[in-house]
C-alpha cells in the first residue's frame, strides 16, 4: 500500500506506517460492522488510509486516543459512504412518514440540536484520557479490551477512567447554566 504514496518526510511515512500496522485490523473489524461484506470492508479501509495519507499532517500522537478516534471515525463513515452507494435504492415514503413529516416541530428539532451541541461541549471539556475513553467506547462502540489495547492501558484503568467521565459529564450537566457555561 505505501508504493501508491508520496510523502514529504521519512517521518510522515514511518508515521503512516506505524498507523497503518497499529490500527489496520481495528478499522477493518469497524467497517465489516458496518458493511458485513469481507470485500466492502477491505475497500472502506483502503479509502479511509488515502485519508489519512491526505491528513497524515494532523496526527502529532499517533499513539493518543485522539488518534485512534480519528482513524475510526474515517473508517466509519468511509463505510457508511459504501454502503449507501451499495444500497442506493429510491425510497417511496409511506403514509406515516408523510405524517411524521407534517408534524415537524420546530421549536423540539431547535432543543434537540441544543442539547446536542452542548453534550459534545460538554465532551470536549473533559480531560484528553477520559474524553478518548469516553468516545472510544460510546462514539464508535468499542469493548473495554480493544480500547485498552488502542490506548496502550488496562481494562481496569478504561473502567476508571469512563467511570471519571461520566460522572464528570454528569456533573457538568447538572451545573451547566447556573454558573454562565
Amino acid at each position: 500500500m505505501l508504493a501508491l504514496f508520496s510523502f514529504e518526510t521519512d517521518a510522515e511515512r514511518d508515521t503512516f506506517e506505524y498507523l497503518y500496522e497499529k490500527y489496520k485490523k481495528l478499522m477493518w473489524r469497524k467497517a465489516y460492522d458496518i458493511l458485513k461484506d469481507y470485500s466492502l470492508a477491505e475497500d472502506a479501509v483502503s479509502e479511509a488510509f488515502i485519508r489519512v495519507y491526505r491528513n497524515i499532517h494532523r496526527i502529532a500522537e499517533p499513539d493518543s486516543g485522539q488518534t485512534a478516534s480519528f482513524l475510526v471515525t474515517i473508517v466509519k463513515n468511509t463505510a457508511i459512504d459504501l454502503y449507501n452507494k451499495k444500497n442506493k435504492l429510491v425510497q417511496i415514503p409511506l403514509d406515516s412518514e408523510h405524517e411524521r413529516a407534517d408534524s415537524f416541530n420546530l421549536e423540539e428539532a431547535v432543543s434537540e440540536r441544543d442539547e446536542a451541541a452542548r453534550a459534545v461541549e460538554m465532551v470536549d471539556r473533559l480531560s484528553e484520557e477520559m474524553r478518548a475513553v469516553f468516545l472510544l467506547k460510546y462514539a464508535h462502540d468499542l469493548p473495554h479490551k480493544e480500547i485498552a489495547q488502542i490506548l496502550n492501558t488496562t481494562e481496569n484503568n478504561v473502567t476508571v477512567r469512563l467511570h471519571r467521565a461520566k460522572k464528570r459529564l454528569l456533573g457538568m450537566a447538572k451545573n451547566f447554566g447556573k454558573d454562565g457555561e
